[in-house]
C-alpha cells in the first residue's frame, strides 16, 4: 500500500449532529436577504433623490451618486430574487441546522450584550466579561485561566489604546473610580 492510499479521518468530538432538523433552506434566505437589501435600496433611493439626484451647473447634487448606487443595489436585488426563485437546486439545499444554528447564536447572542455591555460599562470591563465567559461556557476553559487570559488581554488593550496610543476609548464607571 502505497502513502496516497492512506486516508487520515479526524473526528470533531463538538461537531453538530448530522442528523439536526432543517431551520431554513438556502431559497429562503436568499429571498428574505434579497428583500431586506431591496429594501434598503429603496430607502436611500427615495432619500437621495429627495436631497437632489440631479445635475446642476456647478456638477451633480449632493445624491446624485448614492442615488444610482441604490438603483444599483435595488437591481441586484431583484436578480437575486428571480434567481432564488428560478433555482431548483436551492429550494432542497439546508442553509442551516438547529445544531448549527445553536453554535452561531452562542456567539452571537454574547456579542450582541457586549456591545450593549460596552455602552454601559465601558470598552474594558465589557472585554473582560466577554472574554472570560467565552473561554468559561463556550471553551470550557479552567475558570482561573479564563480570568488570568481576560485580565492580561483586557490590560494589554488598555495599556495600548489609553496610554500609548491616546485613543478615547468608551469609558464605564471602573475607569472613571480609577480616575482614566
Amino acid at each position: 500500500m502505497s502513502n496516497t492510499d492512506i486516508e487520515i479521518v479526524v473526528e470533531d468530538p463538538t461537531a453538530p449532529e448530522a442528523d439536526s432538523p432543517e431551520m431554513a433552506s438556502v431559497r429562503v434566505v436568499d429571498v428574505v436577504v434579497s428583500l431586506l437589501l431591496l429594501a434598503l435600496a429603496l430607502t436611500l433611493g427615495f432619500d437621495n433623490w429627495r436631497t437632489g439626484a440631479g445635475w446642476e451647473s456647478t456638477g451633480p447634487q449632493p445624491g446624485y451618486f448614492p442615488f444610482y448606487l441604490s438603483i444599483i443595489l435595488g437591481g441586484a436585488s431583484l436578480y437575486g430574487l428571480v434567481a432564488a426563485f428560478l433555482s431548483r437546486r436551492e429550494a432542497s439545499e439546508s442553509f442551516v441546522t438547529q445544531a448549527q444554528l445553536r453554535r452561531v447564536l452562542a456567539v452571537f447572542v454574547p456579542t450582541v450584550l457586549f456591545c450593549l455591555a460596552t455602552q454601559f460599562l465601558g470598552l474594558y470591563v465589557a472585554s473582560f466579561l466577554l472574554i472570560s465567559c467565552f473561554m468559561c461556557l463556550v471553551g470550557k476553559i479552567a475558570w482561573w485561566k479564563s480570568l488570568l487570559t481576560a485580565f492580561v488581554f483586557t490590560a494589554a488593550m488598555f495599556v495600548t489604546f489609553d496610554i500609548a496610543f491616546d485613543v478615547i476609548m468608551p469609558k464605564g464607571p471602573l475607569e472613571a473610580a480609577l480616575g482614566r
